[in-house]
C-alpha cells in the first residue's frame, strides 16, 4: 500500500460531462491504499480461504418462478462500424462469465495472475476489502491519490494524452482496437506509476468506490468528504433526501478502462465517474481497497 498524506484539492472537472462540474475544493484525511487494483491471485486467494462467491458465480434461489443463470456483462467487439447511441450494441449478458471465466465458462485466467480480477459486483469488493482488514474508498479519497498531486491536470502525469501512458482502447471504437495484443486487462504495473506510486489509476478496469452515485455532487458543498450512509438507501432503487437530492442505489466507479479512448468515452481521467448498479459485474470493472487511521 501507498501513503497519502491528507489535503485539500481542486475536485471534479469542467469542460468533459456535467455530472463532473463544478470544480470544488474538498479535503481528506490521510490513508493508505493499494498501490495497484486487486489481482486474480489476490483474490483467488481470498476465495479459497474464505469459500466465497461472487454474484456472477451463484445460482438463484430455487422458487416457482426460474431466475436468472449466473453470469455476467462482457464486451463483444462488433465486426465493423454501429451506431453509438446503444451500448447494447456491444455489451451482453453472457451465462457462466465470472472473474474466474471472464470471457465466458469457455475461458480463464490462466497466466493472468498479475492481471485486475474483474466481474465482481460491489459486494464482492467490499467482502473482500472487510477479509483483508480494509475499506472501499471513497470518490473523494480515490481521486485525491488518483491524482498524484497534480491539482487539476486532465491525467495523472499531466495534460497531454500520452496514449502509451495508460491501458484504453486504440483505435475508432468499438469495432477497430489497434492496441498491443487486444482489448483487455493488462497486468498491474504494466505502465508507469503517478506520483503516489500508483499503478493503473486510469485504464485498465474501472474500480469501486463507496460513494452512492448522484448526478451532481451537492454533498460536497462544505468541501468535506463524508463516509456514505447505510441503510435504507443501499435498499432501494431510488431515495429522495431531506434535501431533495435522489440517490440511487448505484455506486460510484472511477477511473475508466480499457474499453475507453479520446474519441468516444474520454473517461480514462481521475475526475471521471460513472454509476454501476450495485449488483452488476463486467469484465473491465475491478477494485482496490484502503486502509485509514484511526
Amino acid at each position: 500500500m501507498a501513503w497519502i498524506p491528507g489535503g485539500t484539492f481542486a475536485m471534479g472537472a469542467d469542460g468533459f460531462y456535467p455530472e463532473e462540474a463544478p470544480v470544488r475544493k474538498v479535503t481528506v484525511d490521510g490513508f493508505w491504499i493499494d498501490s495497484h487494483p486487486v489481482t486474480n491471485a489476490e483474490f483467488a486467494l481470498f476465495a479459497q480461504e474464505t469459500g466465497y462467491e461472487t454474484v456472477a458465480e451463484r445460482h438463484p434461489d430455487p422458487g416457482p418462478v426460474p431466475g436468472p443463470q449466473p453470469g455476467s456483462m462482457v464486451f463483444v467487439q462488433p465486426p465493423g462500424p454501429v451506431p453509438l447511441r446503444d451500448w447494447r450494441v456491444w455489451w451482453e449478458f453472457r451465462p457462466g462469465a465470472s472473474w474466474r471465466h471472464p470471457w465466458g465458462p469457455d475461458s480463464d485466467i490462466r497466466g493472468k495472475s498479475a492481471h485486475p480480477v474483474v466481474h465482481v459486483a460491489y459486494e464482492d469488493a467490499a467482502a473482500y476489502a472487510r477479509w483483508a482488514g480494509k475499506d472501499l474508498p471513497t470518490e473523494a479519497e480515490w481521486e485525491f491519490a488518483a491524482r498524484g498531486g497534480l491539482e487539476q491536470s486532465v491525467y495523472p502525469w499531466g495534460d497531454d494524452p500520452e496514449l502509451g501512458r495508460a491501458n484504453i482502447w486504440h483505435g475508432i471504437f468499438p469495432w477497430l482496437d489497434r492496441s498491443d495484443g487486444g482489448h483487455g486487462t493488462s497486468p498491474v504495473g504494466a505502465f508507469a506509476a503517478n506520483a503516489y506510486g500508483l499503478f493503473d489509476v486510469v485504464g485498465n478496469v474501472w474500480e469501486w468506490t463507496s460513494d452512492y452515485y448522484r448526478s451532481g455532487n451537492a454533498r460536497f458543498d462544505l468541501g468535506d468528504d463524508p463516509l456514505q450512509p447505510q441503510g435504507e438507501v443501499a435498499d432501494n432503487p431510488r431515495v429522495d433526501t431531506p434535501a431533495g437530492a435522489a440517490v440511487y442505489a448505484s455506486r460510484v466507479v472511477k477511473g475508466g478502462s480499457y474499453l475507453c479512448s479520446t474519441g468516444y468515452d474520454h473517461r480514462f481521467r481521475p475526475a471521471a465517474r460513472q454509476p454501476e448498479a450495485v449488483d452488476n459485474g463486467s469484465c473491465h470493472v475491478g477494485f482496490r481497497c484502503v486502509r485509514r487511521l484511526g
